[in-house]
């Protein structure tokens, strides 16, 4: 099992930036998705999932700012995040598990490499 994920960068706050995960060697369509981050002498934060039935969770600090969807055709996971903070740097990590909470590190079975973005004030 192959996660790639890609799309981060440096961005002035304010704006957007869209992270993409490439999944195979998996049933894709079959697996929860989440997006997790990870910044500097902070614990792990996850912060979107996407089930297979395509019911979305966000964690409060990137509701209404990040969106998650899939293309299960593509075996591909996107997050769309918007209106980008400083506190929003971190390197993001994208996640495939079965059932359990979107928040819990052991729902997931498979993690890709992380994704860098830094959000600049």
């Amino acid at each position: 099992v192959q996660l790639q994920a890609s799309g981060g960068g440096l961005v002035q706050a304010g704006g957007s930036l869209r992270l993409s995960c490439a999944a195979s060697g998996l049933t894709f369509s079959n697996y929860k998705m989440g997006w997790s981050r990870l910044a500097p002498r902070k614990e792990r934060e996850f912060v979107a999932a996407i089930n297979w039935s395509t019911n979305t969770y966000y964690a409060d600090s990137v509701k209404g700012r990040f969106t998650i969807s899939r293309d299960n055709a593509e075996n591909t996971v996107y997050l769309q995040m918007s209106s980008l903070k400083p506190e929003d740097t971190a390197v993001y990590y994208c996640a495939a598990g079965g059932t359990g909470y979107y928040y819990r590190r052991t729902t997931y079975d498979y993690w890709g490499q992380g994704t860098q973005v830094t959000v600049s004030s």
